[in-house]
């Protein structure tokens, strides 16, 4: 069954319950200062908790109590980066850009790496300065080999378990997330996908390509979480009132992760880092149900 389309949503803030006391949980993710290594900076929220926390479990309840939309992106989050495959897609682009231009290999990824980082990505620079024609680059570079991306179950039951809807936001194509996440074994999992051409080829993060996607959705004013190997993207994200948690990729093309690599230490817009996507969403299902299942205590009485 392939996910379908859906109707308008609008962004809200964050839950009142992620503010107060637990807004340090709800708005900071662990930081490290400088100086205390790579190592140290690469460890999952699973195994630090959240800084200033009471605790992760407590924490994690809180600040995902009121969310009913999830979104995804797909490369190098859904799946693991150690996959390989935006390398084969790095490479296709780079060779579209040297057929297209007549120019050599070094030049043609100096150009292609020049249009991303300008324009968000590789197409809508080419399409904006070039004049290229979306569905035959998009064609071009999706055509690769996916034998390195294996069945995910774990993943799978991760996700029927979060409670509400569930979509794919990429900037690739549509057939590009179906056959990937297809072959994980999620594609029955999710309620759409957003692609780059449902979005009118305005490629995250830029501020219209998150409203458009907010109109695709149905559901109101409902909160929202989403998971990304692109920091800036969830930066964009996060000036919704959405919460924000980074999906660790050890696959660097971007300033806006070699930035964060530098600092040591993770931004006020990202909430939660994961190495370990299914683990995290398990972490989260696990401390709702806690949550649920903790009982309430009495109200106290005034002394006479």
């Amino acid at each position: 069954m392939k996910p379908q389309k859906a109707k308008p949503l609008q962004p809200r803030p964050l839950s009142p319950k992620a503010t107060g006391k637990n807004a340090a949980a709800a708005a900071t993710a662990f930081s490290l200062s400088k100086g205390e290594g790579e190592g140290l900076y690469h460890r999952s929220i699973l195994e630090t908790g959240i800084a200033n926390g009471a605790g992760g479990v407590r924490n994690l309840a809180d600040t995902f109590a009121d969310t009913s939309l999830w979104i995804f992106d797909l490369d190098n989050t859904l799946y693991p980066a150690e996959c390989n495959l935006f390398a084969q897609i790095d490479a296709r682009m780079s060779a579209f850009i040297q057929d297209l231009l007549g120019v050599d290999p070094v030049e043609a990824r100096r150009i292609q790496k020049q249009l991303y980082y300008e324009h968000g990505t590789t197409l809508a620079g080419l399409m904006a300065e070039h004049g290229v024609k979306p569905e035959a680059f998009m064609d071009y570079v999706h055509d690769i080999d996916l034998s390195p991306i294996q069945p995910a179950p774990e993943l799978a039951d991760a996700i029927v378990r979060l409670q509400g809807r569930k979509f794919i936001f990429t900037n690739g194509s549509a057939r590009h997330a179906e056959r990937i996440a297809e072959k994980l074994g999620v594609l029955d999992k999710f309620d759409g996908i957003f692609d780059i051409a449902t979005g009118g080829y305005v490629p995250k993060p830029k501020p219209q390509a998150f409203r458009r996607f907010m109109d695709f959705c149905s559901g109101g004013n409902c909160g929202s979480a989403m998971f990304e190997d692109l920091p800036h993207n969830l930066e964009a994200a996060h000036a919704l009132g959405i919460v924000t948690v980074l999906v660790r990729s050890d696959y660097l093309d971007h300033p806006s992760q070699h930035a964060l690599k530098a600092a040591g230490r993770l931004p006020d817009y990202i909430h939660f880092e994961t190495d370990d996507l299914a683990a995290f969403l398990r972490q989260v299902t696990a401390s709702q149900a806690k949550e649920k299942a903790a009982p309430t205590a009495p109200p106290e009485h005034p002394s006479s």
